[in-house]
C-alpha cells in the first residue's frame, strides 16, 4: 500500500513564507515525476509546479520566482518553498507522485494524490 502525506499548510500574512513537504511511503521502487497541484474555493485544481527524476523543474507563471520546487529521491520526499506569499495563493495544496512500485515479476507506475494541506494567505 502506497501512501502520500503532504504537511506544512497553516496560515499566513502577505509576505510571509511557508514549506510543503511531502512524503512518499510504501512498497516504492522510486518516484518519477512529483507535481504540487492547488485548489481554490470555486476554482479549478490546477499545476503550479513539476519536478521530474533529473531535477527539471517548471512552474506555473502565477508563482515563478516565488516557489521553489524540490525533491530527495533517495527518501521519497519532496518540498515546495513558497516565499512572497499573495492572498491569491491561498488554496488546498496537494502532492502528486507518479511511484513504480513491484507488480508480480514487473512494475507498475500509478499517480498517487495526498490528502492535501490548506494554505491560507491573509492579513
Amino acid at each position: 500500500q502506497v501512501q502520500v502525506v503532504e504537511s506544512g499548510g497553516g496560515l499566513v500574512q502577505p509576505g510571509g513564507s511557508l514549506r510543503l513537504s511531502c512524503a512518499a511511503s510504501g512498497r516504492i521502487l522510486g518516484i518519477n515525476e512529483m507535481s504540487w497541484y492547488r485548489q481554490a474555493p470555486g476554482k479549478q485544481r490546477e499545476l503550479v509546479a513539476h519536478i521530474n527524476t533529473g531535477g527539471y523543474t517548471n512552474y506555473a507563471d502565477s508563482v515563478k520566482g516565488r516557489f521553489t520546487i524540490s525533491r530527495d529521491n533517495a527518501k521519497n520526499t519532496g518540498n515546495l518553498e513558497m516565499n512572497s506569499l499573495k492572498i491569491e495563493d491561498t488554496a488546498v495544496y496537494y502532492c502528486n507522485a507518479r511511484i513504480v512500485t513491484p507488480q508480480g515479476l514487473g512494475v507498475i507506475v500509478d499517480d498517487y494524490w495526498g490528502q492535501g494541506t490548506q494554505v491560507t494567505v491573509s492579513s
